[in-house]
């Protein structure tokens, strides 16, 4: 399949409605966790997601795959692409912004680099991509330095739980590889991760948030988990799932590019929330890292001598 193929309309209003429905993912959390415990919210999420995901599957007559050693499989995908960065994200929202996260959040793909470096042999790292990685962390320091300074250590936790949450959305992507040597569709993945998650959370909450403590949700905060799991995770995988089908891998990589402003936007918008200059800044250097990784600017220049 060549992942390098110009994209139709199409594909190109599928980018932008992921861009917007995962933007919008941190606005919702933004809210739901003003009323709503951390390992509550991400379970109610996962679960609603995968019930979907279920019915989904069913409605078109098929079944989840499960070949050998999937079972495993999908508990370790669990963990590292919902459980895991799931949780850290919505800890961290209840110390920093919707905006600053998902621009934390596009440090995804150059975590990707160095994972998929180090744990595989048909990915490495080229000069390109190197110096992708540079200027991503460049980005990522400009933004939080000041918080060392200051020791702020609470948003200086929340930042780092953001990054380590992506570091295992890398780690994820390279897992999730096995799934297509064991014949395994997207879709089936998707739901076998998310029914995986939700087995995972339910003791978890259970055990730290038992629900027969804690008040019941706002209604504002019961409307963005709703759209959450329906639009932020089930619906986003079947999107993304056809985009990958229709454009490639790489071309879908341009997502990570716009989530943080639909992500900003809304919060500015909505929430009233504001970043300061340093954080649009390290924006700027990550996209500009990304920009590098991803290398279409520099395949361009040729033709245009």
């Amino acid at each position: 399949m060549n992942v390098n193929r110009s994209m139709s309309g199409t594909d190109w209003a599928i980018l932008l409605a992921l861009a917007v429905i995962w933007g919008g993912s941190f606005f919702f959390v933004e809210i739901a966790v003003r009323s709503v415990a951390p390992l509550t919210l991400v379970l109610i999420r996962v679960a609603l997601a995968s019930a979907f995901l279920w019915i989904f599957l069913i409605a078109r007559g098929e079944r989840l795959a499960m070949p050998p050693g999937a079972a495993w499989s999908f508990l370790v995908l669990a963990l590292l692409n919902n459980v895991v960065p799931f949780t850290m994200f919505v800890w961290a929202q209840e110390t920093i912004t919707s905006g600053l996260a998902s621009i934390l959040n596009a440090t995804t793909p150059i975590w990707g680099v160095i994972v998929a470096h180090a744990c595989t042999a048909d990915e490495k790292a080229t000069p390109a991509k190197i110096a992708g990685v540079l200027l991503g962390f460049g980005g990522v320091a400009l933004m939080i330095g000041p918080d060392f300074l200051g020791q702020i250590g609470t948003g200086v936790l929340a930042q780092l739980a953001c990054l380590a949450a992506t570091l295992c959305y890398a780690l994820a992507g390279v897992w999730a590889r096995r799934f297509r040597v064991m014949g395994v569709p997207p879709v089936a993945v998707a739901t076998g991760q998310l029914t995986a998650s939700a087995l995972v959370m339910l003791p978890l909450v259970l055990l730290f948030e038992p629900p027969w403590r804690a008040a019941a949700p706002s209604p504002e905060a019961w409307m963005a988990l709703v759209a959450l799991a329906l639009f932020c995770t089930s619906f986003a995988y079947i999107l993304y799932f056809r985009l990958i089908s229709s454009a490639g891998a790489t071309n879908s990589l341009l997502v990570t590019f716009l989530i943080p402003i639909t992500a900003i936007l809304l919060g500015a918008l909505i929430l009233h929330e504001h970043l300061a200059p340093r954080h649009f800044a390290g924006m700027a250097l990550i996209g500009a890292g990304l920009a590098a990784i991803d290398g279409r600017i520099f395949k361009r220049r040729p033709a245009m001598a």
